[in-house]
């Protein structure tokens, strides 16, 4: 499925008690944005849940997620279905994609014995997306932002559902060209402003440069020079 096209988008993102789960860590957090043929529909899905263990300290300050906070939300197996039944047929929009689909994936194949998420969605990382775009740049989320304007100062500490309504702001002009567009427009009318400030410059230098004259002897010395010069296309 291509995802400039595909009618039915959703950006995800989640977050997690930890960075691997061959740790035993969890999701706790799952946002998704809707997009219908590109345009965002309002119809977003957002749960936290409860891991059943606390956050690594790394994790627990990235996204200041308190086990005392998380203690009376649903577990994952109870939000499993309604989370599928949301995304079942859509291309998710996921930055850096292995990592969240390999945590879903542990909830939902090596937890719950259930189908992978990538039988029943497409997935379109914009990580890779931005590698092949802008390679040796730094292209994680905030430098995607300060790339494309998107504003992110709000976003203190990360959030599931803040950060997939981000990126999916930084999708939308990832991958329907105004940026380049944009960028080519404005390099253009920068070096035609340049090109006229270096005109005008030299233009200025050389009024008040002062008009030396040849002497007859240098003009036959010249004359002579291109008499040398077979097919000469410098005399008048």
């Amino acid at each position: 499925m291509d995802s400039t096209h595909a009618s039915r988008l959703i950006v995800l993102d989640t977050e997690t008690t930890g960075l691997s789960t061959k740790d035993g860590n969890r999701i706790l957090e799952i946002g998704c944005v809707e997009l219908i043929d590109r345009r965002l529909t309002g119809n977003n899905f957002h749960v936290y849940i409860n891991p059943q263990r606390d956050s690594e300290e790394g994790a627990l300050r990235v996204h200041g997620i308190t086990t005392e906070f998380l203690a009376d939300k649903p577990i994952f197996s109870e939000i499993a279905q309604t989370f599928l039944n949301y995304i079942h047929g859509a291309e998710l929009i996921i930055h850096n994609a292995p990592f969240d689909v390999g945590f879903l994936n542990y909830e939902l194949v090596d937890l719950l014995k259930l189908p992978p998420l990538e039988s029943i969605c497409t997935i379109f990382d914009t990580l890779a997306d931005a590698k092949k775009r802008f390679p040796s740049q730094r292209n994680n989320l905030d430098a995607l932002c300060k790339r494309y304007d998107v504003n992110n100062t709000h976003r203190e500490l990360h959030g599931a559902l803040l950060d997939a309504q981000i990126l999916a702001d930084v999708f939308l002009k990832m991958t329907g060209g105004q940026f380049s567009l944009m960028n080519e427009s404005e390099n253009a009318a920068q070096n035609v402003i340049a090109s006229t400030q270096n005109i005008v410059r030299t233009l200025a230098n050389r009024a008040s440069l002062p008009i030396l004259r040849c002497s007859n002897e240098e003009l036959l010395a010249h004359e002579a020079r291109l008499d040398t010069i077979k097919g000469c296309v410098w005399r008048l």
